[in-house]
């Protein structure tokens, strides 16, 4: 270039000026033949800065960011001077690289770069590329790169084989195949000389706009996780370096604004927490009222420029407290109703203001958006929950239901009448499972005899302290109740002793807190009342322990049954229930009537056989792991009844719920029931033992079945080699019962 105007520019002074910088080079040769040695950059600097003046012109050094570099690198030099204060800016650990670009796509693009420019292919290669530079105040940056490389070259190297027109056509097929492009692009195959001239355009807003619309489109209720990025966008966005960030959902139904649980930590609700903290709940209902009318946004630029009178509000307190010097309240509106409230604010006075109020419309379609799909896949997701939690229909029969349903609606739409009609699955195999709580009822027993000898004691201590005839009166009254506990206790007791506490005792006794002034009394009254559960005016900690301790067994047996179901479903759909008690009992009922589009044989019932077998040996194995951490010991005993015969059931519309039907099926039902407490023929000992898996069934068939199962699961170390071969005694109308027990290993 400097050649060019020594001997063509007509300007002599600029003819001097090229020739100058030439005769400077000549003892520096790998200024002209080029260099690959990075510290001849530092070395000669001035000397680069001179030869680059004429595309850095010194009149626009503070105006362009700007920059010399290396084509297809981040290393760059010869910076004007905005461009170096910029990066003074950002700190001295700060390095400058590409943004959201991966190696392997670089890479690729690289490629395409040498198949545009050495073998003229028209793909026009146009991939934005940024950097992200944070500013002084630490708000992040962000820069789109343009390059000029006029003056740099690309060819191939010695031995370089150039694609055929083929493999390149499948190449631009496959742009995310890295191996395939190295394959054909190997490194160091190709060679570049020369620089490029990089300018930078700063396009914060764009960029934060863009990544402000990407995070609100992001929502998966089914994976929730926060972006943590959120309020850095805002910043940059909006230019505040000192930024915070709220938003509350408005509940229509209730009108009130609700948290979204997922930002608690992210969001920061001053405003709109003192809002629905301090005013009482028909001033909020006016207020959104008035919001539905009237949705102007609330915008101060400066706090202290507030009139003296609202100064003088509590709420004013709220403000400084925070050290809030500037904020923005905005209503999120749709169909003019209410849809959410969004707050900004910052201790910065002016930060906030119209301008950054009109920012905001730019992304105000988008928030809608957002805040309407959180909305609708919230409400799916609550469905859901309450399909799976509170109803019977199961995943694998709603299409029955659905069915139905469409028919009913389509006779709607072409107003025509249609009962609808009973939902039913016929000649289904049956499979019932327990883990019963063992000895729950006499165990409950003795801990109410405990709680209620507890409290007979602390009353007569209270009633001793208190010396006086209607406290020896009570005390009397005590000893008739602690001897009907622990001698000859009567079915209403407990319910008569209930009465005496809550008609006359515990009012005596809050009385005596009201009249006495020894605090040792009154302490020693509070200490006794404290202990009492209010619902019933009885004790109750040794109960609630129970109750703890069997709530907490049910839901962790409950979990594990409903994890493995994941797998049981994927053997064949079948309809499952679980029912939680003392313990937990399930049922699978399988058949083709279930799932008529798939191929059904007996394979199916034996291997949920199998599954149901493996799944409660999993269930004990964990209740070991738990059982320590209960607050009350307790074991369980588990069992699996065989039923060969065929049922039907009938969705109940009465019950909302699925029974098994007919009188002729209800068979089933009766030997469940009665197999709880049934015991080993010609023997007091329950079929039910602890550590121990039984399983009852009526011919030698299903023994052979269920050996072979036992067989699999001690070749697997979960159970041992200790199987039994009983006889169930003779129950109500049912004989000939088979049982078989194995141990846990």
């Amino acid at each position: 270039m400097l050649e060019h105007i020594r001997y063509n520019d007509r300007l002599e002074y600029r003819a001097n000026y090229a020739e100058s910088l030439i005769e400077k080079t000549k003892n520096f040769k790998e200024l002209r033949d080029g260099f690959q040695d990075l510290s001849v950059f530092e070395k000669h600097k001035d000397l680069i800065r001179l030869l680059l003046a004429d595309l850095f012109p010194t009149g626009l050094t503070r105006n362009e960011i700007k920059a010399a570099g290396i084509p297809l690198t981040n290393l760059t030099f010869n910076y004007t001077e905005r461009f170096q204060n910029i990066l003074n800016d950002a700190g001295k650990d700060f390095e400058i690289e590409f943004r959201d670009i991966s190696d392997d796509e670089y890479y690729v693009f690289c490629c395409c770069l040498i198949l545009q420019t050495y073998l003229k292919k028209d793909i026009k290669v146009t991939i934005p590329f940024y950097y992200d530079i944070p500013d002084k105040q630490g708000i992040m940056k962000h820069y789109k790169i343009t390059v000029n490389s006029d003056f740099s070259d690309v060819y191939p190297a010695e031995g370089t084989k150039i694609p055929p027109d083929d493999v390149l056509d499948i190449l631009l097929e496959n742009l995310d195949d890295i191996q395939l492009w190295k394959k054909y692009f190997q490194p160091e195959s190709w060679i570049l000389k020369g620089f490029s001239i990089i300018s930078l355009i700063d396009c914060t807003s764009e960029v934060a706009l863009s990544d402000l619309k990407s995070s609100m489109i992001k929502i998966d209720l089914e994976n929730p996780s926060p972006d943590e990025n959120l309020k850095e966008i805002f910043k940059s966005y909006f230019d505040v370096p000192d930024l915070n960030f709220g938003l509350m959902l408005f509940n229509t139904k209730n009108k009130r604004l609700e948290k979204l649980p997922i930002y608690e930590n992210v969001f920061t609700n001053y405003l709109l927490d003192f809002w629905i903290n301090t005013f009482d709940e028909e001033v909020r209902k006016t207020a959104f009222e008035n919001i539905s009318y009237n949705s102007k946004p609330v915008v101060v630029s400066n706090v202290d420029k507030l009139d003296d009178e609202i100064k003088k509000l509590p709420s004013f307190s709220i403000l400084k407290d925070n050290n809030i010097n500037s904020f923005m309240v905005i209503p999120i509106m749709k169909d003019n109703e209410l849809l959410a409230m969004m707050e900004f604010t910052s201790p910065i006075a002016n930060s906030l203001n119209g301008l950054k109020l009109k920012k905001l419309e730019f992304v105000a379609d988008m928030i809608i958006f957002s805040l309407s799909r959180f909305s609708y896949e919230r409400n799916n997701q609550i469905e859901a929950i309450i399909q799976r939690e509170y109803t019977t229909i199961h995943d694998s029969v709603i299409w029955k239901f659905r069915n139905e349903a469409e028919r009913y609606f389509n006779a709607y739409l072409a107003k025509k009448i249609y009962t609808l009609k009973e939902i039913s699955f016929k000649n289904l195999t049956p499979l019932f499972s327990f883990s019963d709580i063992r000895s729950s009822s006499d165990k409950r027993f003795n801990l109410m005899l405990e709680d209620l000898n507890q409290q007979i004691d602390g009353l007569h201590e209270v009633m001793t302290i208190l010396n006086s005839l209607e406290a020896e009166k009570y005390s009397l009254a005590l000893d008739v109740f602690e001897n009907e506990l622990n001698n000859e206790i009567k079915a209403d007791t407990e319910q008569r002793f209930q009465r005496l506490l809550r008609e006359e005792i515990h009012p005596y006794l809050q009385g005596q807190l009201e009249v006495k002034s020894d605090e040792n009394i009154k302490d020693k009254i509070k200490s006794y009342l404290s202990q009492v559960f209010t619902q019933n005016d009885l004790f109750y900690a040794n109960r609630k322990n129970l109750d703890d301790s069997i709530t907490l067994l049910n839901r962790k047996l409950a979990d594990i049954l409903d994890q493995k179901q994941v797998a049981a479903q994927e053997i064949f759909p079948h309809y499952f229930e679980r029912f939680k008690s003392d313990g937990v009992e399930h049922n699978l009922y399988i058949g083709p009537s279930i799932a008529p589009e798939l191929p059904y044989s007996l394979k199916v019932v034996h291997e949920l056989r199998y599954w149901q077998l493996e799944t409660l040996c999993k269930m004990e194995h964990e209740f070991r792991l738990f059982k320590k951490d209960l607050p009350v010991p307790l074991d369980i005993a588990s069992l699996i009844f065989v039923y060969n015969e065929k049922v039907d059931i009938r969705f109940r519309m009465d019950e909302k719920r699925f029974d098994v039907d007919g009188a002729f099926n209800s068979n089933f039902e009766i030997i469940k029931k009665r197999l709880e407490k049934a015991h080993i023929k010609d023997s007091t000992e329950r079929i039910t033992c602890p550590g121990k898996i039984t399983i009852v069934y009526f011919g030698l068939e299903n023994q052979r079945e269920y050996l072979q199962y036992i067989n699999r699961l001690q070749k697997q170390n979960i159970l041992k080699s200790d199987v039994e071969l009983l006889r169930v005694e003779d129950l109500q109308g049912i004989t000939g019962l088979l049982a078989m027990r194995v141990s846990l290993a």
